[in-house]
């Protein structure tokens, strides 16, 4: 696991280093990552493990985003779009769990609920781009999570 880690660690700053200048999009990443719950809660059928990887991923894309925002140099657009992209991941997650006034999502729809928030994220009308630097950050923190 530690060589692994440490092998992770080389290659971003490989990458970095070659690729300091260039920017990406930050939402493909999280996309990509809430596909993997998505598929994953379709596969269970115990509604209470369901909430839980639901509650798990929106947990991890708050915290990459904290961790992005605390660590990462980001300009004030950036900063703004990662909040504004933060906010609506705990949204989500409110009105998962029925907090923050929202109902909660029954047991019964969860599968609906995670297929929804997939869409939702697939067709947000805006998109992210930030520096490669800080998008590595993100998958690196997704992955060690």
């Amino acid at each position: 696991m530690m060589r692994k880690l440490i092998t992770t660690i080389l290659v971003v700053f490989a990458i970095q280093s070659v690729a300091f200048a260039q920017s990406v999009d930050v939402t493909e990443t999280f996309k990509k990552s809430f596909n993997e719950t998505v598929q994953k809660v379709q596969s269970t059928e115990d509604a209470d493990e369901k909430r839980v990887l639901l509650n798990e991923s929106f947990s991890k894309m708050i915290v990459a985003i904290e961790r992005i925002e605390s660590k990462a140099n980001l300009s004030k657009e950036e900063s703004a779009q990662l909040e504004s992209f933060k906010s609506e991941i705990q949204d989500k997650k409110s009105e998962l769990n029925g907090t923050d006034g929202f109902d909660k999502v029954l047991d019964k729809n969860l599968n609906d609920f995670s297929d929804y928030s997939q869409q939702y994220f697939q067709q947000a009308d805006k998109t992210i781009t930030i520096g490669l630097t800080a998008v590595l950050l993100i998958i690196l923190i997704l992955i060690l999570l």
